[in-house]
C-alpha cells in the first residue's frame, strides 16, 4: 500500500491532504446520462450538475466523480464525440466551482485526455484500461491517479474471488507497465459488473482477500441492483441497503466509496471509521 508521502497531492473534504488509511473517502456521483439505472441521470443539464456538486461538496463529498455514459447493463455505447458534448460543459463547470478533486468516469481515452484538460483530476475507467487500447498512455502522460474496474461481459468464473484478484493484478500490471505509478493506481472489484448478485455478496463477504493486491480499493455499493434483489425494492428505496454495505465495505478494507446519497453515506463511514478505523473527528477529547 502506498505511504503517505507517495500517494499524489490530493485535498479533499475540509482541506485534508488524501492520506490512505487514515479514513474513508466518499466520492459522490454526478451522472450526466439521460438513462441512468438509479434515476439520478441529469441528462447534461451544467446548471442542475454544478448544483447537485456544490450540495455533495458541502455534504462531506471527498471527490465528485462525473460520467456522461450510462453503464447500465444493455445499454448502448455512445461515441467519444457524443460523450465529452454531454459530459465537458458540466465537467468544467463543476471543476471552477468545487474545492475538491473531480474524477471522470470513462474507459475512452480521448475523452479523458480532454476532461483532464477541463480540470479533472483522476480518471476512473470502468473497463480496467483494456476496452480503449491508449487509455493507458494517456494516463501515464498526464500523471493522473487511475481507478482501474474488474470488469467482463459474462458472469463466468472459474473460481469468484481469486479470478477477481488475477484479473485486478493484470490490469494493473499493464498499468505499471505503460508508466502509471504505483501510488496512482486505485483497484475496484467491480460490484455489478460482469457479476451475479451471489456474485456480488461473495465478494462484498470477501473483500479483505483483496488487501493482498497492495492498492487502495474503492468499492462502488450505491443502489445496486443486489440490494433490489435481496430487499425487493427500487432504485430510489435502497438508501438503508446501500448503508449496510458501505458499512460492510469500510469494514472489508475499502478505501473510496462511490455513493449517490452522500449526506447519509458521509455518517454511516465516519461511524464505521470510528468503529474500524480508529478515527476520530476533529476536537475530540484526548485519549489516556
Amino acid at each position: 500500500m502506498p505511504t503517505a508521502s507517495d500517494i499524489p497531492t490530493l485535498t479533499v473534504a475540509g482541506g485534508e491532504p488524501l492520506v490512505w488509511g487514515r479514513r474513508t473517502y466518499v466520492m459522490g456521483i454526478v451522472n450526466l446520462t439521460p438513462d441512468s439505472f438509479s434515476g439520478d441521470g441529469l441528462a447534461g443539464n451544467v446548471a442542475a450538475a454544478v448544483a447537485l456538486a456544490r450540495r455533495m461538496e458541502a455534504d462531506g463529498a471527498d471527490i465528485i466523480d462525473v460520467g456522461a455514459e450510462s453503464t447500465r447493463p444493455g445499454s448502448a455505447p455512445i461515441s467519444a464525440e457524443a460523450e465529452a458534448a454531454r459530459l465537458l460543459p458540466a465537467l468544467e463547470a463543476i471543476c471552477k466551482t468545487v474545492n475538491i478533486p473531480v474524477s471522470v468516469d470513462t474507459y475512452k481515452a480521448r475523452v479523458a485526455q480532454r476532461a483532464i484538460g477541463a480540470g479533472a483530476a483522476i480518471v476512473n475507467d470502468v473497463w480496467g484500461l483494456l476496452a480503449d487500447g491508449a487509455m493507458a498512455r494517456v494516463v501515464a502522460s498526464v500523471g493522473a491517479p487511475a481507478i482501474l474496474m474488474h470488469n467482463q461481459r459474462k458472469a463466468q468464473y472459474d473460481d469468484l474471488v481469486p479470478d477477481v484478484i488475477a484479473g485486478l493484478r493484470r490490469i494493473a500490471g499493464i498499468a505499471r507497465a505503460a508508466g502509471i505509478p504505483h501510488q496512482n493506481i486505485i483497484l475496484d472489484p467491480g460490484i455489478g459488473f460482469g457479476k451475479t448478485a451471489d456474485h456480488n455478496l461473495e465478494l462484498l463477504r470477501r473483500l479483505p482477500e483483496l488487501r493482498a493486491l497492495g492498492y487502495p480499493l474503492l468499492l462502488g455499493v450505491s443502489r445496486k441492483s443486489t440490494i433490489g434483489r435481496v430487499l425487493n425494492l427500487p432504485a430510489e428505496e435502497r438508501l438503508e441497503g446501500t448503508a449496510a454495505a458501505v458499512a460492510i465495505s469500510i469494514a472489508g478494507g475499502a478505501d473510496i466509496v462511490r455513493v449517490h446519497d452522500v449526506k447519509e453515506m458521509v455518517r454511516v463511514a465516519r461511524m464505521t471509521d470510528a468503529i474500524v478505523r480508529d478515527w476520530r473527528p476533529a476536537g475530540w477529547p484526548s485519549r489516556p
